[in-house]
């Protein structure tokens, strides 16, 4: 909220040109006249009048000019350097000049070439003038060459060498600040990424990177650790590096979205927009400082394109009921403020400002910041979705292995972990004795209770490591290793011992043989001769063990 009312200041500002430019003093009232030949400026200084103070300097276009500060500020010290401060524009020659008390004029040239050697944090050019015993009355500046594409001289204030100290000191805690948080933040998705693999997240991770490159370009930085790098280099690599970053946030947030989001008209559309940036960025970068004003606007058009998709892309969130809509609004509120004033300072609908010009720096902070948020409340809501599958396809694997009436194993499950185990094997195969006449005594729903309980004595009688499976009517099986084998005869008095609805007797038989159950082959084999032993139960009078006879001898 505090960056929405921040942007809100600075756009609805009753005097903008008297606002708090930077982070101290106020800025200077300029005056403009286009450079004609036989101009000298120690008659210009006395001629102000001849200088235009109310027409915008983005007005004048291209060109070489004057400009002026006629009157400076009462706290001026005679007693300390002056240290004039401007905003980095395109231009191929200064010379700034001084006019004191006495009359001396000191001139300060600086070529387009050595703009990076007068570079502060926030890509402010400081030109130091020395004290005198004479306060400094006026400043006058010759501009060659100048683009014009967002002012002639911009921001230009008059501090102490020890402001302008402390104000660099403010922007390298913001902007170190920002680069440390990008760092965290890359690292912290690209581990995320490895194990989750979704496209967004890499996505993401080159938005934050582009973002730092950004930061370190607009801020100035650059300069600072490369200073024989020509400052127009800089302005290109700003330039590509915010065309870059805002491609990046739409391609994220095309990603991010269910695909429902985005699709029809919306996808291609995002893809023709951020064309447009990055084209729009590369043509700058390319062929600036030619054409530098229209070149310059045709890049701030193309950021109209992203704050006008922003409405289309969180309306369908919001018609298709997207889990992500509330997360991504909150997210891109920032951006698209600041996106919306820098926009209209492009265009010269509101004045340039210090935080205006800055506050791509602020809305990307809060970009990704709440960005990485949304990628990790998406990242729940994704654990969430699997953890939930696994459950499902846990309990539908369940379901496919398990007899539904008695919880044991059906028939496929249990020959698929039966067959293939080495070593000799005890099968026992238990059938209920006169099943049908249960049924026709005390109902079908009586028999289903007579086979859960029968199923919960099998299951209770046989130790962990068994296979114990209905694979038939009211016909079970029981598997277990030879050398863990029990004795049928406790598996028939826990039944007795049970409890049967009405109080009904029910008693089985049971078939029992021993062999190997490597293949399909030797689960036929073994299992018919643990049914022979069963039909020789049965005909002994049932309620009974019997083993297969060959096996047993």
């Amino acid at each position: 909220m505090a960056l929405v009312f921040a942007a809100l200041a600075m756009a609805l500002s009753s005097a903008p040109a008297r606002a708090q430019n930077g982070l101290s003093n106020p800025p200077l009232d300029l005056c403009v006249k286009r450079a004609v030949k036989g101009d000298v400026a120690r008659q210009l200084f006395a001629a102000t009048a001849r200088f235009d103070c109310r027409t915008r300097q983005t007005s004048f276009g291209p060109g070489d000019f004057w400009v002026i500060a006629p009157v400076l500020p009462k706290w001026s010290s005679p007693s300390m350097p002056a240290a004039v401060r401007t905003s980095a524009t395109t231009q191929d020659r200064s010379i700034l000049y001084g006019r004191y008390a006495d009359g001396v004029i000191i001139a300060l040239p600086m070529a387009k070439h050595e703009i990076s050697r007068h570079l502060q944090l926030g890509a402010i050019v400081e030109q130091v003038l020395p004290a005198r015993a004479t306060p400094l009355v006026q400043l006058l500046w010759k501009i060659e060459g100048s683009g014009n594409p967002r002012g002639i001289v911009v921001g230009a204030q008059i501090t102490e060498p020890g402001e302008s100290a402390t104000l660099n000191l403010f922007m390298a805690a913001l902007y170190s600040a920002f680069g440390g948080l990008c760092v965290a933040l890359i690292l912290h998705n690209l581990a995320m990424w490895r194990a989750l693999r979704h496209p967004f997240q890499l996505i993401y991770c080159l938005m934050v990177a582009s973002l730092a490159v950004y930061a370190l370009s607009s801020s100035g930085a650059l300069a600072w650790i490369w200073p024989d790098l020509p400052d127009l280099v800089r302005v290109k690599i700003n330039y590509l590096m915010l065309g870059v970053s805002a491609s990046l946030a739409l391609l994220f947030a095309r990603a991010y979205f269910e695909p429902e989001v985005c699709a029809g008209w919306l996808s291609p559309v995002i893809m023709l927009v951020c064309g447009a940036l990055i084209a729009s960025a590369v043509m700058f970068a390319l062929l600036v400082p030619w054409q530098a004003f229209m070149l310059q606007r045709i890049f701030v058009m193309s950021f109209i394109g992203v704050v006008a998709l922003v409405p289309p892309i969180l309306w369908r969130a919001w018609t298709t009921r997207s889990r992500y809509f509330w997360v991504v609004t909150i997210a891109w509120a920032a951006p698209i403020i600041f996106a919306g004033l820098r926009v209209a300072n492009g265009l010269n609908f509101i004045n340039w400002s210090f935080w205006v010009d800055n506050s791509t720096i602020m809305a990307m902070t809060s970009e990704a910041l709440l960005s990485s948020f949304a990628i990790s409340y998406r990242v729940r809501l994704l654990s969430r979705e699997r953890d939930d599958a696994r459950v499902r396809e846990l309990a539908a694997r369940a379901l496919a292995d398990t007899d539904p009436l008695t919880g044991l194993l059906n028939r496929r499950s249990f020959l698929a972990r039966a067959i293939g185990q080495t070593g000799d094997h005890v099968l026992l195969i238990a059938d209920l004795d006169h099943f049908k006449a249960v049924n026709e005594t005390i109902g079908h729903d009586g028999g289903d209770e007579v086979l859960r309980v029968f199923a919960r004595a099998l299951r209770a009688s046989i130790p962990a490591e068994g296979l114990v499976a209905r694979i038939g009517g009211e016909e079970f099986a029981v598997l277990l290793p030879a050398n863990r084998a029990i004795d049928a005869a406790t598996i028939l008095d826990r039944l007795r011992a049970e409890r049967m609805p009405f109080d009904l007797t029910v008693t089985a038989s049971i078939g029992a043989s021993t062999g190997p159950l490597a293949t399909d082959i030797d689960w036929k084999k073994l299992y018919r001769r643990a049914d022979r032993a069963l039909f020789a139960a049965k005909s002994e009078g049932r309620d009974r063990v019997r083993y297969d006879l060959a096996i047993a001898a």
